[in-house]
């Protein structure tokens, strides 16, 4: 439900100090930020609900979860804090999670150091450089001495090539696909340590996620944001970001012009050098602008979820090295959460990325679930379609920026040359990779950034 006023086409809105386009978490830790310093700010999303991916579904029994899986490390301290704000940390659980992969038609338990001396696949000898391999990730501190390797020269460096072809390459061009080889170590190297971070002495995974899911969180923080004044207006597309002068002047958006100060921006930097389309020739820097923002590869993602009356194993993250598997990864949810809190259905989500042209991101929902049964029954042969109560398919254009060595020459800045716009997003939060806490942490950022600026341009009676 939109919460301003002006709901018909034409005219204009009231005029804001900022008008943030994008409702997923970066958007929403901006206008937090930005309200909490009594600022007016608009939030735009043009879904029905705010969130992005982690926006949630129906899935029965008054229960809803995320469309696409989420959860968090110990080291999501963003996260973590924007819980504490909301008085809803009695909410976050720890889980112990096991993991494992899929190669070959077998599935390997790979959830303690012991596990990889049992890893079949590979000889001893590359077994115990696997085990190694994460240790000697570790002692790299800082990214920069990374930003010229891909990742397969890193990893071959560290590990071999017999254990870069058996377990990294599949790994990675089931996630990047084409782009595989171009991908920067940097990225493989914050997944390393992120990973380890997240695990106890003993060498197991312990993970955390809200209880009541993302949905919990979301609702805690909208009614945050509204009880602070915050314009949320759902189901608006923003379509054309306007300039006026040497500025930016506000946003039109289904029609609707909606002045501002200042201009956040949070989708893709594709989806935004797009929104410069029909104010190209007001300001010098957009042209440029526009080739910048347009310079950052991204893949989409298809995730199948099934809700079904048993469970498909004891694993809750299964990575799949297997080429001839469409999905990167099958994510149990309800061997991390339990299923009792949903109706006793055992959820799994199938996570692809792919470029949205292939064929499965292309297909109909029945003919991803009908495409994806056979394969299924492959890695768990007891499988039956019977188990399957509903399932749901998601699509995300926009899911995974293709991260390269030298990122940073790519990377868009937060404050771009048009005066009071910015943009913030999931293509910024380099060298990490996606994730919730990194939006938190940026569009709090983004937020004092922002805040900054108006009062500069307060005090000194001229914008900055």
């Amino acid at each position: 439900m939109n919460s301003g006023t002006e709901q018909t086409k034409g005219g204009t809105a009231s005029a804001v100090d900022v008008v943030v386009v994008g409702a997923g978490f970066t958007g929403l830790s901006a206008a937090l930020e930005l309200a909490g310093r009594g600022l007016s700010v608009r939030l735009l999303e043009r879904e029905p609900e705010v969130g992005g991916l982690a926006s949630g579904f129906d899935i029965g029994g008054g229960k809803r979860l995320e469309r696409f899986y989420h959860h968090w490390f110990a080291s999501d301290a963003e996260m973590i804090r924007l819980c504490g704000i909301l008085g809803i940390s009695h909410l976050l659980e720890a889980h112990e999670t096991r993991t494992g992969m899929y190669f070959a038609n077998s599935v390997y338990r790979l959830s303690a150091p012991l596990d990889l001396l049992r890893f079949a696949p590979l000889p001893l000898l590359d077994r115990l450089r696997l085990g190694l391999l994460a240790l000697r990730a570790q002692r790299v501190k800082h990214w920069r001495a990374l930003e010229s390797l891909t990742a397969e020269e890193w990893l071959v460096a560290l590990g071999g090539r017999r254990v870069y072809d058996t377990v990294w390459r599949p790994l990675l061009q089931g996630k990047f696909g084409k782009y595989a080889d171009q991908v920067g170590a940097t990225w493989m190297w914050t997944k390393l340590h992120l990973r380890g971070g997240s695990r106890t002495r003993s060498g197991k995974e312990t993970l955390y996620y809200i209880k009541g899911g993302s949905e919990a969180l979301l609702t805690s923080l909208r009614e945050r944001l509204e009880a602070l004044g915050v314009d949320i207006r759902t189901g608006v597309a923003a379509e054309a970001v306007h300039t006026e002068g040497a500025g930016v002047s506000g946003v039109m958006a289904d029609g609707v012009f909606h002045p501002a100060r200042q201009v956040l921006i949070t989708a893709a930097p594709q989806l935004a050098a797009g929104l410069l389309d029909h104010d190209g020739a007001a300001h010098p820097a957009v042209p440029q602008l526009k080739r910048q923002w347009s310079a950052v590869d991204y893949l989409g993602n298809v995730c199948l979820v099934l809700e079904n009356d048993r469970k498909l194993s004891d694993t809750y993250w299964l990575n799949v090295n297997d080429p001839g598997f469409p999905y990167v990864g099958l994510i149990e949810h309800t061997n991390f959460d339990r299923p009792e809190r949903y109706g006793g259905k055992h959820v799994v989500y199938l996570s692809k990325y792919l470029p949205t042209d292939a064929e499965l991101y292309r297909m109909s929902d029945e003919e991803v679930f009908e495409f994806s049964l056979p394969h299924i029954r492959r890695m768990f042969p007891d499988f039956d379609r019977s188990w399957v109560q509903r399932y749901h398919v998601w699509r995300a254009p926009y899911a995974q920026p293709v991260i390269t060595p030298n990122y940073t020459r790519v990377m868009p800045s937060a404050e771009s040359a048009v005066r009071g716009l910015y943009l913030v997003g999931m293509a910024q939060v380099f060298p990490e990779d996606r994730g919730t806490n990194y939006a938190v942490r940026d569009g709090r950022r983004a937020g004092l950034l922002i805040a900054d600026r108006l009062t500069a341009t307060a005090a000194g009676g001229h914008d900055v």
